[in-house]
């Protein structure tokens, strides 16, 4: 099977309108992605299907990032690319040129992962399988083949690896046959957003409560005086035998995320995300006292790396898209079984539910072999436009059975948000442009 083309589109959800993923730093996001698809020459007409997750302008910077690797793609066979996919995954992030506007973060990083993840949708539908399952009939060593360990080895060696990957393989199938009993705990943010109302805010928690949630997260960091009066509601809401997260999304300084977070104890948070600039590892590791979650923005394995040599997280927050894609991803996990650091995925936006429900069962079957303080975001809008939505019951993601990375967008929703020649694009400027 060859991949013949990669056609790549600007798709963007107007979700500023509603405020639906407001948060101290982005006050008014339009939730976006760069969406790939991977064209064949299979009879059937396989495609693979992957996106990178972005807040509105800027998307087309990443479209136009991911055009300057489709040399780099098409033409290749699928075998060529899996029977060497550190070295596929190297092809891209160490391209002799593009890689001066990263090296392996930013925009170009983002690119990468979009052409990354669309590969592994094409390799687990060819293979009959969703992507958690694809990666945990792996073995060890499979596994260790995928993954670039330039820059990781004074932590994590290949061989310490497998180690890792064979610690629990005998009783694998134990918890695969749980987590399709149970599925795997979530908490959701879609009560939280910093744009609400009191009102709002209270009906949303309500709600959840009502639909079984019993792990809620609070976006704080504009102003001290309302986020004391907003963790009061919550905890009001929700009770106390509840845990509830916050999240600054990156606005604070270190020395005022030590001070902010002093007034905001007292609502007893299980953990404070994105406190600080996602590359101040030094800055975590001084507010770390206070339990830290972070790595949304966590541009690449070294930074990881190194907050977890200082201890500077208590919880690894990977992200499907900001890493460059799933073999990326796959280091991050290792290192965090060494270091002892649970994962809990950072999720929302678009699709990014959908993926990383995937990396959560993976780390649970095969790496980490343990669900204590794992937990994986949620937020309950935009999965209407994928055809293999995350399916949830009692607050827990249940496992994928569909093939493939479940990213694939349904194509009238591709059509419709399509920026800016989209149905819903076209409606708005005329909304905009008839107000006085």
């Amino acid at each position: 099977m060859k991949i013949t083309g990669l056609v790549v589109r600007n798709i963007r959800f107007p979700t500023s309108k509603t405020l639906a993923g407001s948060d101290a730093m982005h006050p008014c996001p339009d939730y976006s992605a760069a969406y790939v698809t991977l064209k064949t020459n299979s009879p059937s007409g396989l495609e693979g299907h992957g996106l990178t997750f972005t807040s509105g302008r800027g998307t087309e910077v990443v479209v136009a990032a991911i055009q300057a690797f489709k040399t780099i793609v098409v033409g290749r066979s699928l075998e060529s690319i899996v029977g060497d996919f550190r070295s596929f995954w190297r092809s891209l992030a160490s391209e002799g040129q593009l890689r001066w506007i990263g090296p392996e973060k930013g925009a170009i990083h983002l690119a990468t992962s979009a052409i990354v993840n669309a590969v592994w949708d094409l390799y687990a539908k060819a293979e009959n399988k969703p992507l958690w399952k694809l990666l945990v009939d792996m073995t060890p060593e499979q596994i260790v083949g995928l993954i670039d360990f330039r820059y990781i080895t004074d932590v994590l060696t290949p061989e310490e690896s497998i180690e890792i990957l064979s610690r629990n393989r005998a009783t694998r199938a134990e918890r695969e046959s749980e987590l399709m009993r149970q599925g795997y705990p979530a908490y959701t943010t879609s009560a939280g957003w910093l744009g609400y109302s009191d009102e709002k805010l209270r009906t949303l928690c309500r709600e959840g409560l009502s639909a079984g949630w019993t792990q809620f997260k609070l976006k704080v960091g504009a102003e001290l005086d309302d986020d004391v009066r907003r963790a009061g509601i919550i905890r009001e809401e929700i009770g106390w035998d509840r845990k509830l997260m916050m999240d600054a999304n990156e606005v604070w300084d270190v020395n005022t995320a030590i001070s902010w977070m002093k007034e905001l104890t007292r609502f007893k948070p299980w953990w404070i995300e994105e406190p600080t600039s996602p590359d101040d590892v030094l800055g975590h590791a001084a507010i770390a006292p206070i339990a830290v979650a972070t790595g949304e923005q966590c541009q690449n394995r070294v930074i990881f790396k190194q907050l977890f040599q200082l201890n500077a997280i208590r919880f690894c927050q990977i992200d499907a898209c900001r890493l460059g894609g799933v073999n990326e991803v796959l280091a991050v996990l290792l290192m965090a079984a060494k270091f002892g650091v649970p994962v809990c995925p950072h999720a929302g936006g678009v699709g990014l539910c959908e993926y990383v429900q995937h990396f959560a069962m993976f780390d649970y079957i095969s790496v980490s072999a343990s669900l204590e303080n794992r937990v994986v975001e949620y937020i309950d809008h935009l999965h209407e436009h994928f055809k293999h939505p995350v399916v949830m019951k009692h607050g827990r993601y249940m496992p994928p059975q569909a093939p493939g990375f479940s990213i694939e967008m349904r194509p009238q929703s591709l059509d419709e948000y399509e920026f800016p020649s989209g149905k819903a694009w076209q409606q708005w400027n005329r909304t905009v442009s008839a107000i006085p």
